[in-house]
């Protein structure tokens, strides 16, 4: 059971870092709703290729410690560092869900906006998930 959480958490991890991969180096119109915008429309941020390859390598970073923790990766880590690197998962994870109180998850208070709307319904739900998901593998002794 923990193997198969740590697997599927990692398997959506590594697909939101390839798509991290892909926007570094493809279009930016292809996900128009990906990034937040002010009420005007105006984008929140503008990542470069830096950003983006940095988030992708720490989100395959974190299905690396999930694998880890529960026991089916090679063993390359301490316990000790296995289960602190899955807790700080974890937490990143839930504080993205509860989010930044303006443009970003649960607390977010423009929702206008096609993002708003998108993390809304799935963004949010999603990290939120794979929070609890990292939670449990971080707890557990594989």
């Amino acid at each position: 059971m923990l193997a198969t959480l740590a697997f599927v958490g990692a398997a959506v991890l590594t697909v939101i870092a390839v798509i991290h991969v892909y926007w570094a180096f493809g279009p930016r119109g292809i996900f128009p709703a990906a990034l937040p915008t002010g009420p005007d429309g105006s984008p929140v941020l503008q990542p470069g290729v830096t950003a983006s390859l940095g988030v992708a390598l720490l989100l395959l970073l974190a299905a690396f410690l999930l694998i880890e923790q529960a026991g089916e990766g090679p063993g390359w880590l301490p316990p000790l560092w296995r289960v602190v690197g899955t807790a700080g998962v974890a937490i990143v994870l839930v504080l993205r869900g509860i989010g930044d109180f303006r443009y970003v998850g649960l607390f977010k208070r423009y929702r206008g906006t096609p993002f708003a709307r998108l993390d809304t319904l799935v963004y949010t739900p999603l990290v939120l998930a794979l929070g609890a998901l990292a939670s449990v593998v971080a707890l557990s002794r594989p």
